[in-house]
């Protein structure tokens, strides 16, 4: 989607304010003994009380209000009875419509206490988030995004997930362009102001390749390495961008 007029960046901002306010009832009810599917409820109600919907049951028909992926669950998580555990890391993705738009926004919460290690991968997908909004800017090409994402990743010794990237968002939940979480020199588009995109790093701590779970929803890395995602919905400008999803 493209903005064009203010109204449009209001109904964002307004479907962003609610994916914002899930993210963070769920975050506050993330600890061990807890199940996936009890965190789905609070998002249920979240959008209940805010005259929401899930957009992954609207468009895709999943199995559950938002997608929740443990630990080596890279993206996808189907909501289940399983139970978190001490040392867990769980990303929680939300996709919300309200009013006929959308907005995506995903964060990765450590269960109680968490290895250094994990704790670092975490730390490093939101780095290469906030390293690509310094890039997202009108006139930038698009792969610069891919750039500093995959730049900030490899420095800190983790792996891009190379088969999973962000997208275009708006009206619908994947619209284009696709935003590649590395470089591709050949790709000339660039950035225009009005562009509405959710700009997601999916990184791994091995070697980043994925395949998917029997159930046809979850993504999960190939050598069971931990992974995680921050994701934010954005619209380019001149200058920053406007983040839609903001998350504290």
């Amino acid at each position: 989607m493209t903005v064009r007029r203010e109204d449009e960046v209001l109904g964002l901002r307004e479907a962003g304010r609610v994916v914002r306010r899930c993210l963070l009832e769920m975050t506050n009810h993330v600890r061990a003994g807890v199940t996936t599917g009890e965190l789905d409820e609070v998002a249920a109600r979240v959008f209940r009380e805010n005259g929401a919907r899930s957009a992954p049951v609207l468009v895709y028909g999943f199995p559950g209000q938002v997608c929740i992926s443990v630990n080596d669950e890279i993206v996808h998580g189907v909501p289940s009875g399983r139970v978190l555990r001490d040392g867990d890391l769980v990303k929680l993705d939300v996709t919300v419509e309200k009013n006929g738009y959308m907005a995506d926004a995903a964060v990765t919460v450590g269960v109680g206490t968490v290895p250094p290690d994990r704790t670092a991968l975490v730390d490093c997908a939101r780095r290469a988030f906030e390293r690509a909004m310094r890039v997202a800017r009108a006139g930038e090409r698009l792969s610069a995004i891919g750039r500093a994402i995959e730049t900030e990743v490899t420095e800190s010794g983790f792996a891009v997930v190379r088969e999973l990237a962000g997208h275009g968002i708006g009206r619908t939940i994947h619209e284009e362009p696709i935003v590649l979480n590395f470089e591709d020199p050949r790709d000339p588009r660039r950035l225009a102001a009005g562009m509405v995109l959710a700009v997601e790093p999916i990184i791994a701590a091995g070697a980043g390749r994925s395949k998917t779970a029997e159930d046809g929803w979850t993504i999960r890395t190939v050598d069971g390495a931990p992974a995680a995602h921050y994701e934010q919905t954005i619209i380019i400008t001149s200058g920053e961008p406007i983040l839609v999803t903001e998350t504290a």
